[in-house]
This record gives C-alpha cells, structure tokens and sequence, in this order.
C-alpha cells in the first residue's frame, strides 16, 4: 500500500511552511533517515527524513511552494512490490502525517515537541461560538489575523480540534463578526515608489516573524533602559591569557563568550530580573539560559547557551562556535532558538557605541553590547586612557522595576571589571 509523505510540524507553533527545495525526485528509492527535502520555518531551514522506505511514486508540492500547511501531502511513496506507475497520488486522509524529522546535528537534541495535529478530510464537529466571558481557544495565527481584521473572536466558530478557531475559520468570518475598528492596530501605508527606480523582494518567513515579534514588543511591552559604562582592560587581558593557555586545545575564547557568561551570573545573583511577565503570573527561573543574538543571511536569530551560569568560559565558547555555525546553515533545531530568560546582542564588532536592544518576548530583558573603544577615564582619583564599552540593559518594567535592573547592570559592571569572578 502506498504512504503518503505529509507537511510535518517542525516546531511547536508551525502551522505552516516553505518547501524550499526536493533532495529526490519521482523515481528515486529512499530509506528510512535519507534527507528528503528542506523544509523553511519563520527561523530556520531544517532537513526532512524518511521514516519509511520505497520508491517515490508522485510529488505533489513543488519546491518553492510557500505557505504549505502542516499535514498536507506532499509526496506519495510506492512500498515494496507496488509499481509506481499504478499508485494513485496520495491524499490528506490517506495516512497518518509523518512525524517530525530529526533535525541534523552532531549532538543529540533535547526531545522535541509534539508535532501539531495535521488536518484530515473528516471534518470536525462544529461548536458554538465561546459564551461571553469564557476562555477562546485560538492559534496564534488566527489572534493575530483575528486582530489585524478586527474580528470579534467570540462570535466565531472554530472548526479546528476541540472547538480551537484556525485561520480559515477568522479568514471566512462574515461582515457580522467583524468588530469596529477601535484599538486594532491600523494596516502599514500602502508603499508609494515616487517614479524611483527600485526593485520589490518578498519577505521571507523570518524577516515577517521578525516584522511582527518586534512591533508586538514595542507596542506591548513598556522598556525601561540603563546604561553604564564598563572599563575592559582586565577583561582583555584574562581573555589573552586563557587563549594562550589553551591555543593547544584550539579553544580561543571571544569577549563575546566572556559577557554571555557574565550575564548568566548577574541573573544568578539577581535573580527578579531573571523572570518573565505573564498576565497576572510572574515566572521565576532558577537557571539563566542566554539567548544570543546572530546575524544570518535574511534576518537574525538567537541561539541559546543554556545554564549558562554554570558552563566554564571555554565550553561556552565552543558551544557558542557551534551553535553560531548552524544558525548560519539554517541548521538549528527548534529547542536550540526557542526560549531562553534572557537576551545578549553585541554591535561591538561594528563599531556601534552604544544602542538600546528590542525586547525579545516573552523575556523580559535584553543587553546590548557596544564597541570596546579607548576613553578618557578617570581611575584612583586620575584621569586615565582605558578601554572603556558601553551596555544598556533594556527591562519589561512590568516584570522588572528600575531599581532591580540598576541591581543587575551594576552587577554585571563588576563581573566584567574584575573578570576572575567568571572563572569560579
């Protein structure tokens, strides 16, 4: 019997994706664990196994394709003894969806999510509209569509898995269920060229992810900022020795690795920063993992160095090394860029004095790392020439109030200023 090859779910929210590019063709036998095609979610391009074996018989969606939804069929495989010239194409309620691949990486992943429920060909039972006042169970893509059209969301019918309102659902919703326009966020200003010449690109999923996460931030989440400023000269000179004590294990450690390490710690002896806002709840974490900021092709990903607190400043580096390599490939997996209580981005390295980062939600700060540059500093009551950065924290102020977070920066000033405290 034939197997339908479905649209997996990569991460936890993917409802739907880019089948950027088929690795086979109709015609080719493939194993269980041979890469099937490349799959782009809003953060990464992940690599697609086989979980069976056979030969593939139909491809339905052509790369490219965007926007294919999770559980659709993509690819029929003809099993052993049937010929793939008699299968017939495979469709949606034909077969189970294929679970989630495996993402490709030298270390094992920490086990993945459930993948989300695929659609199927046998409708669900229709419910009624939420009663008033009751919790509305939505996708995130069908809150944001709901709020960008101004749809009341009480007054739709969801037709996904126990009642939850998909996009389709807010998509068809009548003219009745529209709610006027009040607070909804008002549409961007249709783009006007002027008669200059220029050239139109389409957003890529990410670039749109990110568009939306940071406008939703800054929208929704009031930041407070607090700058010092951070003499470096001691932290430069344990970096170059430590370098030179271990250039024969061909570590090199970066500032970079050096400051994920000091924020851990921070957040370790400051702990109410180390929390997130979350309505009427506060969570309070009890390790620091760092998520830090990585410029890729088309857009920017944060990576995590989890339990960074308690990781020496070497391992931070290689692991930094490593996950900053994958990212660049689109190679990262879903638990490896999801999460984290905190966020570190570095502009030193293009000369930026100094900068006020974007909160990334749901965490509740961010520091920003400007360039290393020699200043006038006054030092033991003289004025000095040292190399002096600049780092603003920015703070959700509803989770975290200013004092807490001078707390913190006056922490980290420490750390960085007399740097053995990051070898213990």
């Amino acid at each position: 019997m034939s197997i339908a090859i479905k649209m997996p779910a990569l991460s936890p929210t993917m409802e739907e994706g880019t089948l950027s590019k088929w690795l086979v063709k109709v015609g080719d036998e493939v194993s269980a664990g041979d890469i099937m095609a490349e799959i782009e979610t809003d953060k990464a391009t992940m690599e697609f196994e086989a979980v069976d074996e056979g030969v593939i018989a139909h491809i339905a969606v052509e790369e490219g394709t965007e926007g294919v939804k999770v559980g659709e069929v993509i690819a029929t495989l003809a099993e052993e003894g049937e010929d793939p010239a008699d299968v017939k194409p495979a469709t949606s309620g034909d077969a189970a969806p294929v679970p989630a691949a495996a993402p490709a990486a030298e270390e094992a992943p920490a086990p993945a999510p459930s993948p989300a429920p695929a659609p199927s060909n046998t409708p669900s039972p229709a419910s009624a509209p939420a009663p008033s006042g009751s919790r509305i169970i939505a996708s995130p893509l069908a809150k944001r569509i709901a709020e960008q059209k101004g749809v009341d969301l009480s007054t739709v019918t969801g037709t996904g898995p126990n009642g939850r309102i998909v996009k389709a659902d807010v998509e068809g919703a009548k003219p009745a269920a529209v709610a006027a326009p009040s607070s909804a966020p008002s549409a961007p200003a249709e783009a006007q060229d002027f008669g200059i010449p220029h050239e139109v690109e389409k957003l890529s999923g990410m670039r749109k992810t990110i568009a939306r996460r940071l406008t939703e931030s800054k929208q929704q989440v009031p930041h407070i900022y607090l700058t010092v400023d951070i003499q470096l000269d001691k932290l430069l000179k344990l970096r170059s020795e430590i370098n030179a004590s271990l250039e024969l294990q061909g570590v090199k450690l970066s500032v970079n690795d050096l400051l994920i390490k000091a924020l851990a710690k921070s957040l370790e002896a400051v702990p109410v920063c180390n929390v997130q806002f979350a309505g009427d709840t506060l969570l309070k974490f009890s390790r620091a993992d760092i998520s830090v900021a990585v410029s890729i092709d088309g857009g920017l990903i944060t990576p995590i160095v989890k339990d960074a607190g308690s990781k020496s400043v070497s391992a931070i580096s290689k692991e930094m090394k490593d996950l900053a390599g994958r990212a660049r490939e689109g190679k990262l997996a879903p638990e490896e860029y999801q999460g984290g209580t905190a966020s570190l981005s570095n502009m030193g390295m293009f000369g930026i004095k100094q900068f006020e980062a974007v909160i990334n939600p749901p965490q509740a700060m961010i520091m920003a790392i400007g360039a290393g540059e020699k200043r006038p500093y006054v030092g033991d009551d003289s004025l000095q020439i040292a190399t002096v950065m600049s780092a603003t924290g920015s703070f959700d102020h509803r989770a975290i109030d200013g004092a807490d977070g001078a707390q913190l920066m006056k922490v980290f000033k420490e750390l960085v200023e007399n740097p053995l405290g990051l070898l213990a």
